[in-house]
């Protein structure tokens, strides 16, 4: 059951409406101003409401229900909001689930709704009609089918405070078309603020706190590592106060990253397969191990039967799930970190860990002059992803949202991208689906309209989801689409190489002219195959009033270092 307060403080006056009007009622209810979806039979009641709405709502045409769902993903990870997707059923329905699957690994906040047939049809193999519910219960965090439009207000509801509460993640609400059609007497929207047996945020115990402050001063080589619960917590400032006073270093997995300034003399780097050298190695020469709203994926942690023993792990999570279920803890600390950071803060002692932040300096030196500065400032005739995300890096100054794709690009932008502001950097950690970057820019452009957002993809990614062009050119948001053309699908190459003999089995990846596709939409854009040309491109593309594609061709072999071979413990990590 669902508990709450109505929006009113006067009781409102019981008046008929309808299934669908509901609906948007209760998103106008919930503060939301954008919706992204694509309309179908099973859903056409719910758009014909939406019709008399305009003004109040508004919706996005997206070519494809991935593309909206990957809107919407963008749009919350950019705006700290709900974002909400409407879909038809069957393949409307099902088209949706690869990124329910990716919010819910992410723990992005979403309520997706969808159409469904007449309730006297279902079970009957009606035309699109499929078992939406548990198709997706595995990749939501709850999920529910109405079919009596009485249900409309306190499910949706419930599913708003469901979707954001906590730790985040996505909702699909299945409506069949009877209750969208159906008449019935709305009472008023209240919104939802306890569920029974739910409980968002654990309680937090004070001797876990106590525990983990005796640890951090006792600690004479402590390392942070930190990831997306610090943003989606709003922690951030109290995450900088925790570590600046304890003296840390601190290192982020790739959803943890611009939580912490980039340029910030405790954040030591990336963590993980194709993190930073110091705090890989360091990982397992550390004493003490502080792990604040991450949840140990294998890419970060390589073999776990070799993942920091040294080490005594404290963990931070508002999820007690996450906790012990890779690492085992020594100390679990439940609850939101926004209420934990300071408890922590106000223990801890007041340290200098200067040479201890050195280690991690001197790595850093090692890897800048094998790894880094080829990438950077390379004397080879190709072009490098990592100097084209330089040159954005110094024209942008770390004030971009800054949206990767999956791939060899993901990795280097990560690695190499600068941020100053929280919520800048939106990429798809735990599920690694390509096609999201475009459709998320988007939603993250939609979600952020005040800021530049640049789409930064690979030419492998690009075409799983090139359609959503046309949502930009109809909508004429301004999104900057940045492609690294390698012409492989570079990451599966790359281990190929390495781990294959160099049998590249299916990984050169044909493109059609980009250019021309964007002119197309009515996108303006340019190739660049010449370095000498490449800073005046990403400049032209920056200033451009409106949305403008640039694809650099950059080498076709060359592989992103260091790497952690699978298989293998963080302190393993190659330079090459």
């Amino acid at each position: 059951m669902c508990y709450g307060s109505r929006l009113k403080s006067k009781t409102m006056e019981t008046k008929k409406l309808t299934g669908s009007k509901a609906v948007l009622e209760a998103c106008i209810a919930e503060g939301v101003d954008t919706i992204f979806g694509y309309p179908g039979g099973a859903i056409m009641p719910i758009y014909d409401a939406l019709y008399d709405y305009k003004e109040k709502l508004q919706h996005i045409l997206v070519r494809h229900e991935q593309g909206g769902i990957h809107a919407g993903q963008g749009y919350a990870r950019s705006s700290g909001k709900v974002g909400v997707v409407f879909a038809t059923s069957g393949p409307g329905a099902t088209n949706l689930v690869t990124g329910l699957a990716d919010a819910m690994i992410d723990s992005t906040p979403l309520v997706c709704i969808t159409g469904q047939v007449f309730a006297h049809l279902l079970g009957t193999d009606a035309f699109q009609e499929t078992d939406v519910i548990n198709i997706t219960m595995p990749v939501t965090k709850w999920n529910y089918q109405i079919t009596d439009a009485v249900e409309i207000p306190s499910i949706l509801a419930k599913a708003f405070y469901i979707a954001r509460s906590g730790r985040p993640g996505p909702v699909l609400i299945d409506i069949s078309k009877n209750a969208q059609f159906q008449e019935f007497d709305y009472e008023g929207y209240i919104k939802c603020n306890h569920v029974r047996s739910y409980r968002p945020a654990p309680i937090i115990r004070k001797e876990f706190i106590d525990e983990a402050v005796q640890l951090i001063n006792n600690a004479k080589k402590p390392l942070v590592i930190f990831g997306q619960g610090v943003i989606l917590g709003k922690a951030e400032k109290e995450f900088k106060k925790f570590i600046e006073k304890s003296g840390m270093p601190a290192a982020w997995t790739i959803l943890g990253l611009s939580a912490l300034a980039t340029d910030h003399p405790q954040n030591v780097g990336m963590l993980g397969m194709h993190g930073n050298y110091g705090p890989n190695v360091l990982t397992n020469e550390c004493d003490v191990l502080i792990a604040i709203g991450m949840r140990f994926d294998d890419r970060v942690t390589g073999r776990l039967d070799k993942y920091a023993k040294q080490a005594k792990i404290i963990h931070l999570d508002i999820d007690p799930s996450e906790i012990d279920k890779n690492v085992k803890a020594d100390v679990g600390v439940w609850g939101d970190c926004k209420e934990t950071l300071p408890l922590l803060t106000l223990g801890i002692e007041q340290k200098d860990r200067t040479e201890w932040l050195q280690v991690f300096a001197d790595y850093a030196k090692q890897e800048y002059e094998q790894c880094i500065q080829p990438e950077l400032y390379p004397t080879t005739p190709d072009m490098t992803m990592g100097e084209v995300i330089r040159i954005v890096n110094e024209t942008t100054k770390g004030e971009a949202i800054v949206v990767t794709d999956v791939g060899q690009h993901q990795m280097v932008t990560c690695r190499y991208a600068k941020f100053n502001e929280t919520r800048s950097n939106i990429t798809s950690g735990g599920l690694g689906t390509m096609g999201f970057s475009l459709p998320a820019a988007i939603g993250a452009k939609f979600g952020a309209l005040d800021r530049t957002v640049i789409a930064v993809i690979g030419d492998g990614g690009f075409q799983m989801t090139l359609q959503e062009l046309g949502t930009i050119m109809q909508t004429g948001i301004d999104v900057k689409i940045l492609i690294l053309n390698n012409q492989f699908l570079g990451m599966v190459r790359q281990w190929q190489d390495m781990f294959m003999e160099k049998r590249y089995s299916f990984v050169d990846i044909q493109s059609p002219n980009y250019v021309m596709l964007a002119k197309s939409y009515g996108i303006d854009g340019a190739k660049v195959e010449d370095r000498a040309d490449l800073v005046n491109a990403v400049e032209t593309m920056l200033a451009h009033k409106g949305s403008y594609l640039l694809e650099v061709m950059v080498g076709k072999e060359n592989n992103v270092f260091p790497m952690v071979p699978q298989g293998c413990s963080v302190s393993e990590i190659r330079l090459k």
